[in-house]
């Protein structure tokens, strides 16, 4: 294995951590935490490595963060749902309707005004995203979305928008990691 391209790999993964803005993420943990105190339901949903993504933040904010904010105001947990969890209804939509409403479908399910949603996408371009951020937009959801730098639709769309200034799908997918492992841990450590 050639060491230069380890380093450079490192080097460009700091770069990425370094590009992400504090003040914005600063601010989703106040849009988080007021879900919670709001008793909203945070819905969040990806493809890909960004859905194994969703699945691990919802993880943290659904069992580490819950326990530590239900010692503030006991019985009072993060309401938290990854949408790209259940596979019998995601196949069952996309079979049925089309795969660019399986997150849109679930939302109409599940969601209300007020409630918090949540994407991870490095294209932002991902039209079953794209339709979910659409519909949520339109029936009064506040919706947040992480993205490469390509930006996408996703961008244009979302309330709320961190961009992750690369467009490598590992690198840009670490960094949309990190930003949730810091959502969760400002619960968790704070």
């Amino acid at each position: 294995m050639n060491q230069t391209y380890l380093q450079n790999y490192v080097q460009q993964q700091k770069a990425a951590y370094d590009a992400i803005p504090l003040d914005r993420v600063e601010h989703l943990i106040g849009l988080v935490h007021q879900c919670w105190k709001d008793g909203r339901q945070l819905f969040a949903f990806g493809n890909g490595g960004s859905a194994s993504n969703v699945s691990h933040f919802i993880t943290d904010l659904g069992k580490s963060a819950s326990d530590r904010m239900s010692q503030q105001e006991p019985g009072k947990r993060f309401r938290c749902l990854s949408l790209n969890e259940n596979l019998s209804w995601i196949t069952a939509i996309g079979n049925d309707y089309a795969y660019e409403d399986v997150y849109l479908r679930q939302l109409q399910n599940y969601a209300q005004p007020g409630d918090l949603v949540l994407t991870l996408s490095v294209s932002g371009n991902s039209p079953n995203v794209v339709n979910a951020i659409e519909w949520a937009n339109t029936n009064g959801l506040t919706t947040i979305g992480l993205v490469g730098s390509k930006r996408g639709r996703v961008a244009d769309i979302a309330h709320e928008v961190i961009v992750i200034n690369d467009t490598h799908y590992g690198r840009v997918e670490d960094a949309q990691m990190t930003i949730c492992h810091m959502i969760c841990y400002s619960f968790i450590e704070q």
